[in-house]
């Protein structure tokens, strides 16, 4: 037992020798943070999306009228999620895996694939279309915890066979930052589940070699990574986007130049709405406003963690560890590409980035973990 799960699991209350159970309130901090984090997704979508709402659509408000209709379903998700016996999620844990690689694959089915911009991540049902890479993330997590709520002996090869099948469907759409963002989130719960220390510290430079060979095989992997490493290299072309990031950023100073009043949003920063919005977030509210943010996120997982720290019930604590895990990364990666901490990897900012799909999964999720937390309290 390592020092992290020691940490995680906690004291257990009682109340004359039974566990303490909630009468069903949930963690209203948690619920809170979400709203807000939300809330400011759709002020950030409207704001930085006006100039290509009315260049594509001939209307400013296109792309926040979608983003709403997405969090209207995302918070029916939550509230389903939320209300539901989350052990039904361990029940049918392998069926939503399975599932998930059929969705991963068919992605390269023409006619029911959408390729875009070079890639296969979206399958088109007619009346919307779906990111199945955003749906394993979710899946990903369900299937570890159920897995790793049991304790097993040698489990690391099917764990590495596992993680190479879905990171490697991923990988080849290509989207190497969600696959990053899947295995990182797998290596966080192997390690809290109690995994040997050693078995972490011996994966950590294969995996390292592993993405480093996956980031130069591609000339616009290299190409991001040499960026990364000389951001002053060829302004015009793979370096334009950090330097704009960066602009915008410094644009900002320390209360930004307002909201609505973004110079980068026309047109001069690529994926504004999407990928980039920490960027035109920091031009127009500075310092103060993305620091409220990254609070906020960090507000989030801390509320996963203490979460999970008071289950005693191994998948529910193994189901909030593996979301919380989940959305630190995630955040991580698209906040740290922003600040030149990583290279550009292409990962939206959770809640608060345009697109459907990452939305109402990632607010289904919250509502697992919203579920979860009735069970104790503090």
């Amino acid at each position: 037992m390592n020092i992290f799960t020691t940490f995680i699991r906690g004291k257990e209350k009682h109340n004359g020798g039974r566990h303490v159970k909630t009468t069903g309130i949930g963690d209203r901090w948690l619920l809170a943070a979400t709203i807000i984090l939300a809330a400011i997704g759709i002020l950030m979508v409207y704001d930085s999306s006006v100039a290509i709402a009315l260049r594509d659509f001939a209307n400013p408000y296109y792309f926040v009228r979608e983003q709403v209709k997405w969090l209207v379903l995302g918070f029916l998700a939550f509230g389903i999620c939320s209300r539901v016996p989350y052990t039904i999620f361990r029940a049918f844990a392998v069926p939503m895996l399975l599932g998930t690689l059929v969705l991963l694959i068919a992605v390269f089915i023409p006619g029911f694939g959408v390729r875009a911009l070079g890639a296969h991540r979206w399958l088109n049902f007619g009346i919307f279309i779906v990111q199945p890479a955003e749906l394993a993330k979710l899946t990903m997590v369900i299937y570890l915890a159920a897995w790793f709520s049991t304790k097993e002996r040698g489990r690391l090869l099917a764990f590495l066979l596992l993680i190479g099948m879905v990171v490697g469907l991923v990988v080849i759409e290509p989207d190497l930052g969600t696959a990053v963002t899947i295995l990182g989130t797998a290596l966080a719960m192997y390690f809290l589940s109690g995994a040997p220390i050693m078995h972490f510290v011996g994966l950590i430079p294969v995996l390292l070699t592993g993405i480093a060979g996956l980031a130069v095989v591609q000339p616009y992997r290299l190409r991001r990574v040499l960026t990364f490493l000389n951001p002053d290299a060829d302004p015009l072309g793979s370096s334009y986007q950090i330097r704009q990031v960066l602009l915008a950023l410094g644009s900002g100073g320390l209360f930004g130049v307002g909201l609505g009043k973004s110079r980068q949003k026309y047109e001069y920063l690529p994926e504004a709405n999407t990928d980039s919005i920490f960027a035109i977030l920091g031009e127009e509210t500075g310092f103060i406003g993305t620091t409220i943010v990254l609070v906020l996120f960090l507000f989030l997982v801390w509320r996963c963690f203490k979460i999970a720290r008071r289950v005693n019930e191994p998948f529910g604590k193994m189901l909030v560890l593996g979301i919380g895990s989940w959305i630190g990364i995630q955040t991580f990666i698209n906040i740290g590409s922003m600040v030149a901490v990583v290279p550009l990897t292409g990962v939206p900012l959770p809640l608060i980035s345009y697109g459907g799909s990452n939305l109402v999964i990632t607010l289904g999720a919250l509502g697992i973990v919203y579920n979860i937390s009735k069970k104790s309290h503090e």
